[in-house]
């Protein structure tokens, strides 16, 4: 919701001070494509120490439970 009332004033003010709608509306894309950038960017933050704890779980559990090297035995079925 802040963010749209942020969206109307850029839009209001930037049209109140004589700017054409074409440079309103690139400004608006450009603000957008950097807000969207700068989201995925904290987010990403946000959410690395989760990451690295999954990580090491998975590295745990790997460790713990290591798949078992099958031991070929000796068929001698097959000699001569």
């Amino acid at each position: 919701m802040l963010e749209l009332l942020f969206v109307i004033g850029f839009f209001v003010m930037l049209l109140v001070t004589g700017v054409s709608i074409l440079g309103i509306l690139a400004a608006i894309i450009v603000a957008t494509a950097l807000m969207f950038v700068g989201g995925l960017f904290a987010l990403m933050i946000k959410l690395l120490p989760w990451l690295l704890l999954a990580v090491a779980v998975v590295w745990i559990i790997r460790a713990v439970k290591a798949p078992k090297v099958p031991q070929y035995r000796r068929d001698d079925r097959w000699r001569y």
